[in-house]
């Protein structure tokens, strides 16, 4: 197939320029202020009023809950909620049934996501066996197939297996994607041990739970010379920290939430689809997170999506299960809240959600003749209220349900075919 989406603002190389998009197949044939009649020749013709085209958004924090979940969501249901949102690459976290720990399990997924999928997948292996936290997986035999290693929803609690885990990373060439959390500070808290949560009546979870584990962390990441990369960070201190190694010149990165940028523990409600992990923290929290993304802290923007069925988000703070869905209203609520309020710019934004995950993850991206046609086009004047009734995904827990937003998705492209078109009464899938 042949497309060209003609004289539209492009982000190319960190900057924005007017000019078209020549694409043909599955790659970009080139990008020029103007065709001949000859190039355009057999090309189906897109123009875009007040658009920009950008390269598709990388997540590299999703849960799509399959094989194993497939009530909370479907890799099919998952990937096309990244197609309308603006996403063309996505890593899957491993708490999955089974965890892909082994080639065995591993390849359960990587069927569906051939079978499945509308955008790239990239899965992450288990740290440990089963996530267990008892013994390392296989992390040789599978290493080859999957982007990094992660426990994700479980902290490494044993202090000599995660060494153990960052040696053995570093040996294989890969990233150990570290949630962190240390359950012995816990406590049967389930939001920020904060302000709202003493008002309410609600226990509460330190700070100290994700900050200590990541102080640990980065001593052995200094130890081993292993290539770290920090899950949701959400306190002021953890950005300190990540920070203050960075200065150190250790191969560190981390990523934040939307929810984090723009929310506190002062906007929480008695309600389940404020309810994540690590949850929503303080004013300072987010302040922090916010001069942690101008400085180049905070390398990069993922949405944590993660889905569970309407009856398990409807039992209030206490007793929902944590987690909240991201990939369709991320840009959005990002470009909203923080680019329109001059905050950060919208370069900035993309870097965030997809220059620097790409360079990090060894993920091809870019908008450049010769490589892949992985894009996506938001009409940025278009404003509406975020409904999840209009959600692809299985999940409809989001804490920006109602919100008035700019910025509407019109279009993705994945290796040159569409994924996703507002208004289309084509059956694409």
């Amino acid at each position: 197939m042949k497309y060209l989406f003609n004289k539209s603002k492009i982000y190319q190389d960190g900057k924005f320029t007017q000019s078209s998009v020549l694409i043909e197949n599955d790659k970009i044939l080139d990008i020029a202020p103007v065709f001949s009649k000859n190039d355009e020749e057999g090309a189906k013709l897109f123009k875009f009023n007040n658009c920009v085209i950008l390269p598709g958004f990388i997540d590299v924090h999703v849960h799509l809950r399959e094989p194993g979940f497939s009530c909370k969501e479907t890799i099919k249901t998952g990937t096309l909620a990244a197609a309308h949102g603006g996403y063309t690459d996505v890593c899957s976290m491993p708490n999955l049934n089974p965890p892909p720990s082994s080639k065995e399990f591993l390849q359960r997924q990587l069927d569906i996501i051939a079978n499945d999928a509308v955008i790239n997948v990239y899965p992450y292996g288990t740290i440990t066996k089963l996530q267990a936290g008892q013994e390392l997986s296989d992390m040789a035999d599978i290493a080859n197939k999957v982007v990094a290693f992660s426990d994700d929803g479980k902290g490494v609690q044993n202090d000599e297996l995660m060494q153990q885990a960052m040696i053995e990373a570093k040996r294989l060439n890969k990233i150990i994607v570290a949630h962190c959390e240390d359950n012995t500070l816990l406590n049967g808290g389930y939001i920020h041990d904060g302000e709202y949560a003493k008002a309410h009546n609600h226990k509460g979870i330190c700070s100290k739970s994700e900050w200590g584990q990541i102080e640990r962390d980065l001593q052995l990441v200094e130890q081993t010379g292993c290539a770290y990369h920090i899950c949701h960070v959400s306190t002021k201190e953890s950005v300190d920290l990540i920070r203050k190694a960075k200065a150190k010149g250790l191969d560190v990165t981390c990523e934040t939430a939307p929810h984090y940028l723009v929310l506190d523990d002062g906007c929480l409600r008695e309600d389940g689809r404020f309810k994540m992990n690590p949850p929503l923290r303080a004013k300072e929290d987010r302040e922090a997170l916010i001069e942690g993304i101008k400085d180049g802290t905070v390398d990069m923007i993922a949405t944590d999506h993660a889905p569970h069925t309407f009856e398990e988000k409807s039992k209030g703070l206490e007793k929902s299960l944590m987690g909240v869905v991201g990939l369709e209203t991320a840009f959005p609520i990002l470009y909203t809240k923080l680019v329109k309020n001059g905050i950060i710019s919208l370069e900035k934004l993309i870097s965030l959600m997809c220059d620097n995950p790409a360079k990090r993850f060894k993920i091809q991206s870019g908008l450049a003749k010769g490589k892949f046609a992985n894009l996506t086009i938001f009409d940025l004047n278009s404003n509406y209220d975020i409904d999840s009734n209009d959600f692809l995904s299985k999940g409809r827990a989001t804490p920006f349900e109602g919100e008035n937003v700019y910025g509407k998705c019109i279009l993705t492209l994945v290796k040159g075919s569409i994924v996703w078109k507002e208004n289309s009464t084509e059956k694409l899938f």
